[in-house]
Order: C-alpha cells, then structure tokens, then sequence
C-alpha cells in the first residue's frame, strides 16, 4: 500500500481496497446527495453488499490493468476519490474521474489527487491521452478540467442518463506532451 501526501491540511492519497467497504459505504452515506446530483456512484453503492461489489470491481480492474481507484482522505475519514475509469496502455489513453463528500468541497483536493495520477499515468505508464467526461452543467468538474490543463474537445450532445434525465457531456482531454502539473 502507499500514501501520497495532498496537503498541509493532513489530507492523503491512497488505494480503496474491498476490505473497506464499511468505510466506503459510511463516506457513501454523507456523500450520497451531493455527489449523487452528477455522479452515479451513490447509485450503485446503497449497501453494504454493493460496497463491496463495486470496490471488488475495481481490484479486479486494477488486476487487468483496465482501471484505478483511490481515496482521498483528511485528517483520517474518507472524504471523496479519483479514478481511472477506463484506463488501457496498449492505446495509451484513460478516463479519469472523481467525486466529494460536501465537508471536502472547494478545498483542492481533487485537482491535487489528480495531479497525482495523471502524473503516475504519463510519466510511469506511458499514457498519451487522459480524458475528463463531464456534464455540461457540472461547473466544479468543468473547473477541476481547466486547473489541469485539460482542453476541451467537444459536447456529445444527450449522450448519458442520470436518474432518468439525459445529459450533454463535454470531452476534456490533455495529452502527455502538454502535462507540466499546471499550477491552481
């Protein structure tokens, strides 16, 4: 296991394995409304079980070298997290994504975690391309894109259903030659 430190404010970085589902589904729970607006996770973490199938899901992405997942947490409690959702070298291209509990919001956490390993996929992995899919509406995601140095590349216009409403989703991407962990 590994911790990368985020901040001064004793937040860190590090793995959500299936052994801590309980804490998983607990962040879930404070999470859930919040997060839930834009993002479906608090949709397929309900339960315990669910916890577990989804956090199991992602060792077994990590195990195929198709995805990552990992935590952020301040001060000791679980407060939001950043992935890989599709992540595949043979192309060299991965999606990358997050979420936050409303105690973590507008503190850099997430732009920091994503620093973190969009630096890890470009510089140790090889990857060329990370992309951001966000919803057009999703103002603090389109944020975090542009603190990256992400360029937008277009809409896909009512491409994604959350919660039975179709959304347009914007495509950020930045490319391993324009990486320089732009400050913000």
């Amino acid at each position: 296991m590994f911790t990368h430190p985020l901040g001064p404010e004793g937040a860190e970085l590090r793995p959500v394995e299936p052994w801590r589902a309980d804490e998983f589904l607990a962040h879930m729970d404070r999470a859930r409304e919040y997060a839930g607006e834009r993002n479906g996770l608090p949709d397929v973490v309900r339960d315990l079980a669910g916890s577990r199938a989804f956090l199991q899901s992602y060792a077994d992405r990590q195990a195929a070298d198709s995805g990552r997942l990992y935590g952020i947490w301040r001060q000791g409690t679980l407060v939001g997290g950043v992935l890989f959702r599709t992540f595949d070298p043979v192309h060299g291209v991965a999606e990358a994504g997050c979420w936050l509990e409303p105690s973590a919001v507008g503190q850099g956490l997430v732009t920091r975690a994503c620093r973190v390993i969009i630096d890890w996929a470009f510089q140790e992995r090889g990857i060329r391309r990370v992309e951001w899919h966000v919803a057009t509406d999703n103002a603090p995601s389109i944020a975090v894109a542009r603190r990256l140095g992400m360029t937008r590349e277009g809409v896909r216009r009512s491409a994604f259903v959350h919660r039975g409403r179709r959304l347009d989703m914007e495509l950020w991407a930045v490319l391993s030659q324009e990486w320089d962990k732009p400050a913000g």
